[in-house]
């Protein structure tokens, strides 16, 4: 075979390989679609001393998941959507740390952190801030029903799920001891929802930010979600100095998310204010203020919902 022909037959190999990859991946897709947002299994990866994450792998409906893992007891940060999903997350949880004790807290209550939780083990200790309490009563099946409603894989995955009832509830801030590892909990809504709540494992610099700083830009998923009430709770973040941002969903980051967060909300303020002040409707407003922002930030749905929630606020 001349040297010709051997680089032809390598091409052709890879080829090969790159159209089993692609097809592998296909078929992948095609079973997670039919299945529905489904956290992967034995997806697991350590991020530091302490704390592995089932990253979501950027598929709508999947939270990345977290553990913090001591020397006595695993917390556990957010489920997956419904039973099946919770499942898999404590099968990942034992993996990790055998049949030491659970926490479970989940950092907002929207059908894919929260609704997974009737899964865990009966032992399992859950720890809510009050405001995630209220929350569930006031709203909870509200929005789990908007999910049911998105698909029918969803409906599935969201069959007989229920809101596990608090074991533990706290105000503003609870420190939990794992042995060898602490985390610290915070409270910081409404900014996403009225329940956000956040977790720093300060040994580790790691912060679990939920949907309060990550990459894609803050969604106003409430009508108790307030502009200016976030823009404290950045400040809150940032002054935790964490290392690694673990956000609900996309990719694992650093303070640069909650940078990023600040500068476009405080954008979206003041442009909002100025407008407002000139007697223009929100409607106008809107209009003006996602066609300046459009084309360094292209997710204007978003900017809709932060605009709509800054004209309410603006002076």
């Amino acid at each position: 075979m001349n040297l010709f022909t051997m680089k032809r037959a390598r091409l052709a190999g890879a080829i090969a390989v790159l159209h089993f990859v692609a097809v592998s991946m296909a078929i992948a897709q095609q079973a997670t679609n039919a299945d529905g947002p489904m956290v992967r299994a034995g997806a697991t990866t350590k991020i530091s001393e302490h704390v592995h994450v089932i990253p979501d792998n950027g598929v709508g409906g999947v939270p990345n998941v977290g553990f913090i893992v001591g020397n006595k007891a695993t917390l556990v940060i957010d489920t997956g959507m419904g039973k099946r999903n919770g499942e898999i997350v404590v099968s990942e949880a034992r993996k990790l740390s055998g049949s030491n004790a659970l926490y479970l807290v989940t950092t907002h209550v929207h059908p894919e952190h929260d609704l997974g939780a009737h899964a865990f083990p009966a032992s399992t200790k859950m720890l809510r801030s009050r405001a995630q309490v209220n929350e569930i009563a006031e709203f909870g099946y509200q929005t789990a029903d908007a999910f049911r409603k998105r698909s029918e894989a969803m409906r599935s995955l969201l069959e007989g799920a229920q809101f596990r009832a608090a074991d533990v509830t706290f105000d503003d801030s609870y420190e939990l001891d794992l042995g060898g590892v602490r985390v610290k909990l915070f409270a910081v809504g409404p900014n996403h929802t009225p329940g956000d709540t956040v977790a720093i494992v300060e040994q580790d610099g790691v912060l679990f930010s939920g949907d309060v700083a990550m990459k894609a830009l803050p969604a106003f998923a409430s009508a108790k979600s307030s502009l200016d009430h976030w823009l404290k709770s950045l400040d809150q973040l940032d002054a935790l100095k964490p290392r690694i941002v673990v956000p609900s969903h996309g990719p694992v980051g650093n303070a640069s998310f909650i940078a990023n967060y600040r500068e476009y909300l405080t954008v979206v303020r003041d442009k909002t204010a100025a407008l407002k002040a000139q007697n223009k409707s929100l409607e106008e407003t809107t209009q003006a203020v996602i066609a300046e922002l459009k084309q360094q930030y292209p997710e204007t749905g978003r900017i809709n919902g932060a605009v709509r929630t800054a004209y309410t606020e603006a002076k």
